[in-house]
């Protein structure tokens, strides 16, 4: 366990920043509260290795406002994986274990930052304290905060709170107005069902070969990636799963795998998405030098919509101001709507990340200064200040405003619901080669979008083939598992 202090240096320029909002978090606060206490964060996410990052991100603000709490970082991350020591089959110590330990031991922590996947095993294991009463009590504003934040922590606490995030990622549907506005078809609105917005790529795509312009694709990079890992967008709302709760037995051989596995082949067929390219054509597309941009469809004009992650419209609005200086590279009038969801899980989908997720340890010594520090973090000011970032969306809806003069729908990013959490950390942590399962079912789609295999066939043998390599792993989880990739051959034609 690595635990580290620190005096906050502030240069002239953060204390102007910073001034304002020491004044409005001293607002109501008792004044004559001079004694000095120790706030702990444990974190689990990786900050360990920068702790200058950590507290430029989190904590250097509220120090500043707060010079009679000092903050000590608890960082439950393995040194040795840290630094990138792990011997060739030396065993990953399980994050997940040493916060739980860190938590309940004899010194324990206040407040503890971790991921979303992470959330409800740690509240199931009753280890944070619910903050709806003090929420209630302190009248702190939770309508302000994002569809995109408030109600995935509601998710993971079964309705009630025990966590807040100051940020997030999020994607959204980007579409060519010009192409839309060529082929005479109206632009891509909010709340569009997938079925729309492939009805919609349908109207949009024509051309062939290199002048091809494909209608729809899960991600704006070169030939739509891999449609395997791609869809994953449009599945995860239908909480399909790959294996059970124990991570033994698969659970693809269903009626509603084969109805997706079916439905995309079909589409595939149907040119709704990038035609599956030669491995080399596609690599020499990636890397055209007579395309600037030529990794990215959108951007190379080959795509009239895709899913854009927030974190790449800065890429593409310097692109726009630096046209000319981009040979071949045309501005793009574009503009973004809401990950279109499916009608049994209206407006929830979208690849949304929150960042800084924090509670109060359930054996909290200090649990007021913990959520004074909760607070805080997630309150009006500091989102205020932070919203000047380019690469990240603050969870406060009113500070969330397109940057350099922009005009975009920016409530695209956030007006949606996180997917339902499928927590499967564990079973990945307890069996690093499971991912290989997963590899037999990218085989096997591919086969399906070949039309070499009907989709049900496709989904039997990988439930046949994935329960033995799941046995293989539990009998012997040392063994290495490439002598049975060996034997998921690719189903020949005809």
């Amino acid at each position: 366990m690595i635990k580290m202090t620190r005096k906050v240096i502030v240069t002239t320029l953060t204390l102007a920043l910073m001034a304002p909002l020491a004044v409005a978090c001293t607002k109501g606060e008792k004044t004559d509260d001079k004694q000095e206490r120790v706030l702990k964060i444990a974190t689990n996410m990786g900050y360990g290795g920068n702790y200058e990052y950590f507290t430029q991100q989190f904590t250097e603000i509220f120090e500043f406002a707060n010079p009679n709490i000092k903050l000590e970082i608890v960082s439950t991350m393995d040194e040795k994986f840290m630094n990138g020591n792990i011997q060739p089959g030396e065993k990953m110590p399980d994050p997940m274990d040493k916060l739980k330990e860190v938590m309940q031991g004899d010194n324990p922590p206040d407040v503890v930052m971790l991921g979303y996947e992470q959330l409800p095993e740690i509240i199931e294991s009753n280890l944070l304290l619910q903050l709806d009463s003090r929420i209630t009590k302190d009248k702190f504003d939770t309508t302000g905060i994002v569809p995109a934040v408030i109600e995935g922590m509601k998710n993971a606490g079964g309705g009630k709170i025990y966590a807040l995030a100051p940020t997030f990622s999020s994607s959204a549907l980007i579409y060519n107005k010009k192409m839309f506005q060529d082929a005479g078809v109206d632009y891509p609105k909010d709340g569009m069902t997938w079925d729309e917005t492939f009805d919609l790529s349908k109207r949009l795509a024509k051309g062939e070969g290199d002048k091809r312009i494909n209608g729809f694709s899960f991600t704006t990079q070169a030939q739509g990636g891999d449609l395997f890992y791609g869809m994953q967008m449009y599945t995860a709302p239908l909480q399909l799963r790959m294996f059970d709760d124990a991570g033994e037995k698969m659970t693809v051989d269903t009626d509603q795998w084969e109805k997706v596995w079916a439905k995309m082949a079909q589409l595939q067929k149907d040119n709704v998405f990038p035609a599956v390219a030669d491995p080399q054509k596609q690599m020499n597309q990636r890397y055209d030098q007579n395309n600037p941009f030529a990794y990215d469809d959108f951007m190379s004009g080959r795509l009239a919509m895709g899913i854009l992650n927030y974190g790449q419209i800065q890429q593409l609005t310097n692109a726009n101001k630096n046209a000319a200086s981009y040979k071949g590279f045309t501005p793009i009038d574009w503009d973004v709507v809401t990950i279109p969801s499916h009608p049994e899980a209206k407006g929830v989908g979208g690849s949304i990340y929150m960042n800084g997720i924090m509670g109060i340890n359930a054996k909290s010594q200090n649990p007021d200064d913990a959520w004074k520090f909760i607070k805080f973090i997630n309150g009006d000011d500091w989102a205020k200040l932070k919203s000047r970032s380019q690469n990240m969306l603050v969870a406060r809806s009113k500070y969330l405003k397109p940057t350099e003069g922009l005009d975009f729908h920016m409530e695209a990013f956030y007006n949606v619901t996180p997917a339902p959490i499928e927590d499967n950390s564990k079973i990945y942590r307890n069996n690093p080669n499971i991912y290989q399962v997963q590899e037999i079912g990218r085989k096997l789609f591919a086969d399906v979008l070949q039309g070499k295999i009907t989709a049900r066939e496709a989904l039997k043998k990988w439930q046949t083939d994935g329960d033995a390599m799941l046995k293989q792993m539990k009998e012997n989880p040392a063994a290495p598992m490439q002598p049975m990739m060996d034997q998921v051959q690719a189903v020949p034609a005809g």
